[in-house]
């Protein structure tokens, strides 16, 4: 399975991340590296939880995904 993950820079270092199919589904990592590698371990997981207690496992098969740009005046 994938799912797209979110990895937003810190001010005081670090990354976090979201993924967004999988709510609450949040982690966080020092390097971009560290912080993918406990974004799959999170995601793991996530859906053994979601296994073990019957419930479907949310995937990305129907998503399409558009960046959108806005223009903002200031």
């Amino acid at each position: 399975m994938q799912y797209r993950i979110l990895l937003h820079k810190e001010p005081e270092g670090g990354y976090t991340i979201i993924v967004p199919t999988l709510p609450g589904c949040v982690t966080f990592g020092e390097t971009i590296d560290e912080a993918i590698a406990m974004a799959r371990e999170a995601v793991a997981v996530y859906i053994e939880d979601l296994v073990e207690k019957g419930e479907d496992i949310p995937t990305e098969d129907r998503l399409l995904e558009y960046r959108l740009a806005v223009e903002t005046r200031r």
